[in-house]
């Protein structure tokens, strides 16, 4: 009986010294120095882009632009912002045959989504760009391009009334011509 207790002993030992049971073990393993970290290449990032989603079918619009949040926090980019911009209103009109008289006219909304992502890896715009085109809904126009204040500015809508009292207000503060 002294034959099994041995083995048990050595099949503990060979557990024991195997690479693949240390890693239950906290503390053991190699450690790598930390210049090495600095010896690997830099990525290029860009800092802001807009992937620009255009289309006149508003539901098929929403759905890919949650599909492209999703894609894009799903490949660990950081998605700073996704915003919708209000519709452009397009009027079409078409004639009667053979004459210059309107049949119909019709009003098109062009809507708008944009996702932000930021520190975006070069090595990743490819990939990322080539699944978002192939799953493009038909229709729908897509752009990617860097961040500028004018797409901050074109994602609100201007308060007529509020402009117009800012504008009484300036002429209250400084009147300009004083009849006499």
């Amino acid at each position: 009986m002294v034959l099994p207790i041995a083995f048990k002993n050595c099949s503990r030992l060979i557990a024991r010294l195997s690479p693949a049971s240390t890693r239950g073990y906290k503390g053991q393993g190699f450690s790598e120095p930390d210049y090495l970290d600095s010896l690997k290449p830099q990525q290029p990032v860009y800092e802001l882009l807009n992937v620009q989603m255009k289309s006149y079918d508003f539901p098929s619009l929403e759905r890919f632009g949650r599909y492209v949040h999703r894609t894009a926090e799903f490949m660990g980019l950081t998605v700073a912002e996704s915003w919708a911009t209000p519709p452009q209103i397009q009027q079409v009109q078409t004639y009667k045959p053979k004459s210059k008289v309107v049949d119909k006219m019709y009003k098109l909304p062009l809507y708008e989504r944009n996702v932000q992502i930021s520190d975006f890896p070069c090595t990743l715009a490819p990939i990322f760009l080539e699944v978002i085109h192939c799953n493009l809904p038909e229709g729908m126009r897509l752009s990617v391009h860097p961040h500028e204040d004018e797409h901050e500015e074109i994602r609100y809508i201007p308060d007529i009334e509020l402009n117009d009292l800012k504008v009484q207000l300036g002429e209250f503060k400084n009147p300009t011509s004083k009849k006499k």
